[in-house]
């Protein structure tokens, strides 16, 4: 099976953006509990700089991350920035000193959070940023009409949702252009979930949703839940090529759908370089349905 090397953000858009099909998630580059600074901050540099450097282009961060240490790191690694490299932001959380994450979502908090995210980064316009929902704690409407007015400002690019249901994105569609959706999504997690307030997010008919509209589902924690999860299946196709499972994780996505955008992060050098390999392997239709 052949898979595109390439996906357009915002194709329905008047200025659609076409970048490179494995992007890097900063997330982990943070210290323990997503808080703090990383705990080797030269390696967090390098592996910034390595994914440039390995012709990757898209990069996924948030201001509630660290708070504000991946923005702070992707700045100084890499600013000023290459003419095509696409940082990809979130709003609509923040966190307290006891490193829980509470709602920021509000028009005033969005506004606040870009703003902040426009300075941290060093940049005038945000090229992509998600509305983080945080279900049970927010008006969706009234958070979506904030996010569609600094688009019109021209502090926002693309505007993108995540952590969302079918119902979330189906809304957001009758407001605006969608570039993009991020959610939980993974071979280990191909489900829809449920949250304690009763909500459905996540799963294969996001997925569905997103390919219908060519819009690119970007999934996160694609590895949390795979790791420490034995998977039979997978580890058979990685004996097969003699790769990681690793690989095969992010190759399925790869495979799964020319609209999802992997995002693997991790805080080592090393595991970059292997999940980097990923883009190269290729699975064959009978893999596939095997993996299935």
């Amino acid at each position: 099976m052949n898979t595109a090397k390439t996906i357009t953000i915002g194709s329905n858009s008047k200025n659609p953006i076409t970048v490179n099909r494995l992007g890097y998630g900063t997330m982990r580059l943070t210290g323990e509990g997503i808080y703090g600074e990383p705990a080797n901050r030269p390696e967090a540099l390098q592996i910034l700089k390595q994914a440039v450097a390995s012709d990757v282009n898209f990069l996924d961060t948030a201001d509630y991350y660290g708070e504000d240490v991946t923005n702070r790191l992707i700045s100084e690694a890499l600013y000023p920035y290459p003419d095509d490299l696409v940082i990809c932001t979130k709003v609509g959380c923040t966190r307290k000193p006891d490193k829980s994450w509470i709602p920021y979502n509000t028009p005033e908090n969005l506004r606040t959070s870009i703003e902040n995210n426009l300075r941290t980064l060093k940049i005038e316009q945000v090229t992509l940023v998600h509305f983080r929902a945080m279900h049970g704690h927010m008006n969706f409407e009234e958070s979506m009409e904030a996010m569609f007015k600094m688009q019109e400002e021209g502090k926002i690019l693309h505007v993108g949702v995540s952590n969302v249901s079918v119902e979330n994105v189906e809304t957001a569609l009758k407001m605006g252009n969608i570039a993009t959706v991020e959610n939980m999504y993974g071979h280990a997690q191909r489900t829809s979930m449920k949250n304690n307030f009763g909500d459905t997010y996540g799963g294969g008919e996001v997925l569905a949703l997103c390919e219908q509209n060519k819009i690119p589902l970007i999934p996160y924690f694609s590895l949390v839940h795979a790791i420490g999860k034995k998977d039979n299946r997978i580890a058979e196709i990685a004996q097969k090529y003699n790769v990681s499972e690793t690989e095969v994780n992010i190759a399925w996505l790869l495979h799964k759908s020319p609209w999802i955008l992997p995002i693997p992060g991790t805080s080592s050098l090393a595991h970059f370089s292997e999940n980097i390999k990923a883009k190269n392997l290729s699975l064959t239709k009978e893999d596939m349905e095997f993996l299935e």
